[in-house]
C-alpha cells in the first residue's frame, strides 16, 4: 500500500470529457476477455494488453494500472431474439449479437514489480478509489465514438412541408382498395401530397418493387412530397414520407393537415405496409445474397495467419473488404508487419497512439496477419473440441476506423460507404504519412501514370499526363456477348408484364461483357468537341486516345457499375463482367510524342482564346435547376467547371454553397481569374501538371485544398475542352513510380450487392496459398465458386517476367 501511496502523483481522476479506453488495447486487439486481461494506465487512461503494458511503462514511466479481466459466465436460458429497428449491429435497436455474459474482476497493479492490490477495498487511497470508480462508470471512448457516429436513422423536417401547395382538384382518397394510377400494382404505393395521385414506388435492381411511376411523376410535375400508403396510422410519427428533391425519408409536421385535404381520416387507418426503413431492414435480413456471400455453399472455415476476419462495426463491410485485400499485398504486409513490429510503431507514436495512423495500421496488420486472433471458438452448446468449430471471433477495427475517418466526415458515420472512395482516401492518407520516407511508402505500388493524346484537325498533337491509383472503366453494354439470350429475355419479360406476372430470379438474364472490351473502351479513340486549338486559334473537334505511361505493381480496376440517369437518379448496371485470372495490358503502354508528330504551340497571353467568353451550358444549368438549386449558382457552377458535365458542376456547387460571393453577378473577370503563381507552384509540388493545377484553382476559387479535391473528383479534367494545350514530351511522370511488364494475375476482388454504393453489402474474395478465400466480415473460408464476374473493384498483381 505504501508503494501505491508513493505513486499517487501518477494517478489522475478522469474529467467528464476525458477519453477513457477500457475495452481494447490501443496497440493490439486484446480486450478484458483476452488472456491476461487489460491494463488501464491511471494517468493517460489508455489500455494495454498483458504483453504490451510493459512497453508503456518503459515509454512513460507510469506505474499504476487498473487491471480488468472478464471471464465468461455459464450460459443461462436462451434469450429471445428481438426484431431490429436499426441498421446496426450490437447497438440498442440494432441486430442482437447474442454475446454471452461476462463476470468482471478488477485489481490495482503497480509496475515494474507487478504488485497487485484488490479492488474494491476501503484500504485503497480515496484518490485511487475515485479514479477507478470513474473509469468503471464512464462510457468507454470506443463506445462513445460508435454511438456518436450512428446517425443514419435520424429524419429531418422537410423544407418543402410547411409551404406545400395542394391542388383543389376534389380528389378524395378511399381508406382501402388502392391501386397505382398507371399500372396494376397494389403494393408499395405512394400518395403524392400535392395532387393526390396514387402511384407505385421505385423498381428494385432485381426487378421487384414498383415501376418507378411515383418518382417519374415527380420528374414531370416537380411535386416534392409523397407518403407511403399503408404506413399511415393514428401514430403519424411512423408514417413514411419521402421528399424527392431532398432524396430522403423526412418528417412532415403538417401531415395530418395534408392528409385531411384528400379526405383521409388517419385515426381510422391500420398499418399494412412497411416503411422504407423497415423494408430496407427486411431486405438486409431476408434478401438472398447467395452468389456473392456463397451462403448456399458448405464453406470450409479457415484459421491462422492471414485468415482473420473483421467484425462489422455497423455498415463497415466496405472497410473490411478493402483492408483484407490491401493486407494481402506484399507492399502493405512488408511495410506494416514484416518490416515494422508493434513495439517499433509504438515507440514512434505520439502520446496518444490511438490517433496515430502508422500505429493503427501496424496494429491492424498484426491483428490480421499474426494469426493471434484467428482461432476457432466454441459456440453455445457445442461440446466438441474448439478445433471443430465453424467460427472465429475476428477483430474489431474501431481505432483504425476512427483515425482513418478523422479527415473524412462521411467515413466517421455508421452509414454504408463506397468502397472505391474509401480505397482512394486510404491510399491518400498512407501517402501523406509516408511523404518523408517515399522509399517505404506502400501506396506507390498502386501508382501509375496515365497519358492522354489529343490531335486536333490541324494534325498537331498535345499530351496531357496525370498520376492515378485506379483505372476506372466504362462498361460497354453494346459489346455484350450474350445478345441473343438478352433478346429472348426481353421478349419473355414483355409477355409476363402483359399477363400481369413477374419473372422469377432464375429467369432473369443479365448482359455479359468481357473485361477486354472494357479495357479497349478506355483506350479507344474518342471525340472531344469544342476543343480550343492554339494552332488554329479556334475551337474544333479533337480526337483523344489514352494509355498508361507505367505499369504498377498492383493494378486496381474500377468497374463503373453506378451511373446517373436523367434527373440525377443513380442506377446500378445489372451486368456481369467476364474476368480472366490473367491479363496482359502491354498494348496499353503510351510512349509520349512520336517521331513525325508536331506539338500544338503554346498558348500566348492575349491570343484569340482570351476573347472567347465562356457561357454556361444550358443543359447542365437546366438539370441542376430541376434539382432545386438557384439559377445563378448553377450558371457559376457550369462556368467554373468549364461545362465539363453535371457531376463536376454538382461537386462545385456542394463545395461552394457558402462562398461569400456565391450570389454576386457573373463577370468576365470571374470567368478568367488571375491565379497566384505561388499557389500554382504549391499544387505542382504535389505532382500535378501546371495546366491542370491552374484549371483546378480556377474551378475552386484559388483554394488549394478545394483544388486538390476537385482534381481527384474529376480524373478526366485534363481533357476538358477549354484546357490550354501546352507542348509536352517524354513519357515519364514520376520516377518513383514502379514499372514493369504488362502481365497481371488476379489477386482479389471486392463485390457489392445492393441498389447503390450507399447501401447493401461488400465482400472480398482473395487468392491465398493457391486457393480462393472469401472474407465476409468476420467469416473466413474456402471459396468454392468465387463470383469473379460480379466484382466492383478488381486487384491485379503484376507477374514478374
Amino acid at each position: 500500500m505504501e508503494l501505491l501511496r508513493s505513486n499517487l502523483s501518477r494517478v489522475r481522476i478522469p474529467e467528464p470529457t476525458t477519453r477513457i479506453y477500457k475495452h481494447e488495447c490501443c496497440i493490439s486487439f486484446d480486450t478484458p476477455k483476452s488472456k491476461g486481461g487489460l491494463f488501464v494506465d491511471m494517468s493517460t487512461f489508455l489500455a494495454f494488453g498483458r504483453d504490451y503494458v510493459g512497453w508503456n511503462y518503459e515509454k512513460t514511466g507510469n506505474p499504476v494500472y487498473l487491471h480488468i479481466t472478464q471471464t465468461k459466465k455459464a450460459d443461462g436460458e436462451d434469450r429471445p431474439s428481438k426484431k431490429p429497428t436499426l441498421l446496426a449491429i450490437g447497438l440498442d435497436g440494432g441486430f442482437d449479437n447474442n454475446e454471452p455474459q461476462y463476470e468482471e474482476v478488477c485489481e490495482i497493479v503497480i509496475l515494474p514489480d507487478n504488485v497487485t492490490l484488490p479492488f474494491p477495498s476501503v484500504e485503497l487511497p480515496e484518490k485511487v478509489r475515485l479514479a477507478v470508480d470513474t473509469i468503471l462508470l464512464a462510457e468507454g471512448a470506443e463506445r462513445k465514438e460508435q454511438l456518436a457516429s450512428w446517425t443514419a436513422d435520424k429524419k429531418l423536417v422537410s423544407k418543402y412541408a410547411t409551404e406545400l401547395q395542394q391542388l383543389d382538384n376534389c380528389v378524395a382518397v378511399p381508406p382501402v382498395g388502392w391501386k397505382c394510377a398507371k399500372c396494376d400494382k397494389t403494393e408499395n404505393l405512394w400518395l403524392n401530397l400535392t395532387d393526390g395521385t396514387i402511384l407505385c414506388g421505385r423498381k428494385n435492381w432485381d426487378g421487384t418493387g414498383g415501376n418507378d411511376h411515383a418518382v417519374n411523376h415527380y420528374r414531370e410535375t416537380g411535386y416534392p412530397l409523397a407518403v407511403k400508403l399503408g404506413t399511415v396510422t393514428a401514430d403519424l410519427d411512423g408514417a413514411d414520407v419521402f421528399s424527392y428533391p431532398e432524396d430522403e425519408s423526412v418528417i412532415d409536421p403538417l401531415l395530418a393537415q395534408h392528409l385531411a385535404h384528400f379526405g383521409i381520416d388517419f385515426s381510422s387507418l391500420q398499418k399494412t405496409e412497411m416503411t422504407t426503413a423497415e423494408r430496407e431492414l427486411d431486405q438486409n435480413i431476408n434478401y438472398d445474397w447467395n452468389r456473392i456471400q456463397e451462403t448456399s455453399e458448405d464453406v470450409e472455415p479457415l484459421f491462422g495467419p492471414g485468415y482473420t476476419g473483421l467484425v462489422n462495426l455497423g455498415n463497415s463491410c466496405y472497410l473490411a473488404a478493402t483492408m483484407q485485400v490491401m493486407f494481402s499485398t506484399r507492399s502493405f504486409c512488408s511495410r506494416y508487419h514484416v518490416d515494422q513490429c508493434l513495439k517499433e510503431a509504438f515507440s514512434k507514436a505520439p502520446a496518444d497512439p490511438t490517433v496515430d495512423l502508422n500505429m493503427q495500421l501496424t496494429k491492424l496488420a498484426h491483428g490480421l496477419l499474426s494469426g493471434k486472433y484467428s482461432a476457432p471458438v466454441l459456440e453455445k452448446d457445442n461440446t466438441a473440441n474448439a478445433a471443430n468449430s465453424q467460427k472465429q471471433d475476428g477483430i474489431r477495427p474501431r481505432m483504425f476506423k476512427s483515425v482513418i475517418a478523422a479527415s473524412h466526415p462521411e467515413f466517421s458515420t455508421m452509414r454504408q460507404q463506397d468502397a472505391l472512395e474509401f480505397f482512394l482516401h486510404f491510399i491518400d492518407q498512407v501517402e501523406r504519412i509516408n511523404s518523408g520516407t517515399p522509399d517505404f511508402d506502400p501506396s506507390k505500388s498502386f501508382k501509375f501514370g496515365i497519358e492522354e493524346r489529343l490531335q486536333c484537325s490541324s494534325g498537331k498533337v498535345t499530351y496531357n499526363r496525370r498520376n492515378d491509383y485506379i483505372l476506372s472503366l466504362n462498361i460497354p453494354l453494346e459489346k455484350a456477348v450474350n445478345k441473343k439470350e438478352l433478346a429472348e429475355f426481353q421478349n419473355l419479360k414483355s409477355e409476363r408484364a402483359a399477363g400481369g406476372k413477374e419473372l422469377s430470379a432464375d429467369e432473369i438474364v443479365r448482359p455479359r461483357v468481357s473485361l477486354k472490351d472494357c479495357l479497349d473502351c478506355f483506350s479507344a479513340p474518342e471525340e472531344v468537341h469544342d476543343f480550343y486549338s492554339t494552332a488554329l486559334s479556334a475551337r474544333t473537334t479533337a480526337i483523344k486516345t489514352a494509355g498508361l505511361t507505367s505499369f504498377p505493381d498492383y493494378l486496381v480496376l474500377h468497374m463503373r457499375k453506378f451511373v446517373m440517369e436523367e434527373g440525377w437518379v443513380p442506377k446500378k448496371l445489372d451486368v456481369y463482367i467476364d474476368v480472366p485470372e490473367t491479363i496482359d495490358i502491354s498494348s496499353m503502354r503510351s510512349y509520349g510524342i512520336q517521331p513525325g508528330e508536331e506539338l500544338l504551340p503554346e498558348s500566348a497571353a492575349g491570343d484569340g482564346e482570351q476573347s472567347i467568353k465562356l457561357l454556361a451550358d444550358e443543359g447542365i444549368v437546366a438539370q441542376l435547376v430541376s434539382m432545386g438549386f438557384n439559377q445563378l449558382h448553377c450558371q457559376k457552377a457550369a462556368i467554373s467547371t468549364s461545362n465539363s458535365g453535371v457531376e463536376a458542376a454538382m461537386d462545385w456547387l456542394l463545395n461552394h454553397m457558402n462562398d461569400p460571393d456565391i450570389d454576386a453577378p457573373i463577370s468576365e473577370n470571374k470567368q478568367n481569374p488571375e491565379i497566384d503563381q505561388s499557389i500554382v507552384d504549391t499544387l505542382v509540388s504535389f505532382g500535378f501538371e501546371e495546366k491542370l493545377a491552374r484549371k483546378a484553382l480556377k474551378a475552386s476559387g484559388g483554394d488549394v485544398e478545394k483544388a486538390t479535391e476537385w482534381i481527384f473528383s474529376n480524373p478526366s479534367a485534363g481533357t476538358a475542352s477549354d484546357m490550354d494545350v501546352t507542348a509536352s514530351s517524354g513519357a515519364a511522370v514520376d520516377t518513383l513510380m514502379p514499372d514493369g511488364g504488362g502481365r497481371y494475375r488476379l489477386l482479389g476482388f471486392v463485390s457489392h450487392i445492393g441498389t447503390s454504393t450507399q447501401c447493401g453489402h461488400y465482400v472480398a474474395h482473395i487468392r491465398k496459398d493457391g486457393r480462393w478465400v472469401i472474407f465476409n466480415d468476420e467469416k473466413v473460408g474456402v471459396s468454392k465458386n468465387p463470383p469473379m464476374d460480379m466484382g466492383y473493384l478488381y486487384f491485379f498483381e503484376r507477374l514478374e517476367s
